[in-house]
């Protein structure tokens, strides 16, 4: 359980030190330059941008980018539809299929209440079975097509027409565009590696467009791209919408990736950190931290350390619950039992994920605690 939020330190100078630990660190000024300049570039290529909120799983988060002027949230699944949705975040998109009968009653059921959700399908059965659970507001579809990631989408121009005209022609359904998302660009390294496999993609996608569109079929929506591919994905005049999600928060995984073309730093920070403190210093080539294996996203390179530890440190995953601090050759600074360092995470998703509640931080003091509210939502 996590503590009453009357016992935080809201409000309180210095209660970033103050907080028990492990715990998930939002740097207000950062997310909200972030959003700021995600939302400019958009304005500057004449993309909408719904940003991707299996990021953040946040409410509060969603409204801020909405207010900075996107469209809505993409959501991954059903479960953060309904948390986004009712609450009251429009234009949900559900970017991966929803298939089973108690899955289609929720999604229809969604679609009664929200404005603007529309959901994607690869399979003219899921279509037929998505079709018989609407029974009054029509439900938008898009055909998902596969651009390379391996994991959900139709293989080909040829399966889109045919999985668009049955959307078009089915009654409670409205074929409302297709969704190109690659998924496997977004954190190739090197810059121009990225741009020459986007560029593949968006020729990829003008093709399925004028196949459709040669069937009497032209997309309303062709939405994809990401924070990797923000920076190109709207130069070949396909993609008219951008479902970028990580550059948010970032992480460490993104860090690496060149996001513009003069090797310049990318327009996005670190807005998301961990907090842990030091339990124990018995080593003399090591500190334990209280993070560990379940504080910590594990599909990435190892996290980094943001504030508090000796320079040259680096950390190693030490178990369910803790994690170690190895000192620098050369470097006689240690850490003592009850020391906070925090931490970059390696990636923000899944680390965001294990946590109940975001603790808003403005400087070093804690402005408010939001809640992971979709966390877990499937």
């Amino acid at each position: 359980m996590e503590p009453e939020v009357s016992t935080y330190p809201i409000g309180e100078p210095g209660g970033r030190a103050r907080l028990d630990t492990p715990a998930l660190l939002l740097d207000l000024e950062a997310l909200d330059r972030n959003i700021a300049r995600m939302a400019a570039h958009c304005r500057r290529t004449g993309q909408a941008l719904r940003p991707h909120a299996k990021t953040h799983k946040s409410v509060e988060v969603a409204r801020r980018q909405i207010a900075a002027g996107a469209v809505g949230q993409c959501c991954a699944t059903l479960g953060e539809a309904e948390v986004l949705g009712r609450a009251g975040i429009p234009g949900v998109l559900v970017t991966s299929p929803v298939v089973g009968p108690r899955r289609a009653a929720r999604l229809a059921a969604l679609n009664e209440t929200t404005q603007g959700l529309m959901a994607v399908a690869d399979d003219r059965g899921a279509v037929a079975a998505l079709a018989s659970v609407v029974t009054g507001k029509p439900l938008s579809l898009l055909v998902d097509v596969d651009v390379g990631t391996r994991r959900t989408g139709v293989p080909s121009a040829q399966a889109a027409v045919a999985l668009a005209r049955q959307i078009a022609e089915t009654p409670g359904l409205i074929f409302a565009g297709i969704q190109g998302y690659a998924g496997h660009l977004q954190h190739i390294y090197d810059y121009a590696e990225r741009a020459r496999a986007a560029a593949a993609v968006s020729e990829q996608l003008a093709h399925v467009c004028a196949v459709l569109a040669g069937d009497g079929l032209s997309p309303p929506l062709v939405t994809g791209g990401g924070t990797g591919t923000h920076d190109f994905d709207h130069r070949h005049g396909v993609l008219g919408e951008l479902q970028a999600g990580s550059y948010a928060l970032m992480d460490v995984d993104y860090g690496k990736v060149a996001l513009t073309a003069d090797g310049q730093p990318g327009p996005f920070e670190p807005a998301l950190f961990v907090a842990t403190t030091v339990v124990s210093a018995a080593s003399d080539e090591f500190a334990i931290i209280d993070a560990g294996l379940k504080a910590l996203a594990t599909d990435g390179p190892m996290p980094l350390f943001a504030r508090g530890a000796p320079e040259g440190a680096v950390y190693s995953f030490a178990g369910d619950e803790h994690g170690r601090v190895h000192y620098a050759a050369g470097n006689p600074a240690r850490l003592k039992v009850g020391d906070i360092v925090e931490l970059h995470p390696p990636h923000c998703d899944p680390t965001v994920n294990l946590y109940d509640t975001y603790h808003a931080m403005r400087g070093d003091v804690l402005e408010a605690v939001w809640p992971v509210d979709a966390r877990g939502r499937r």
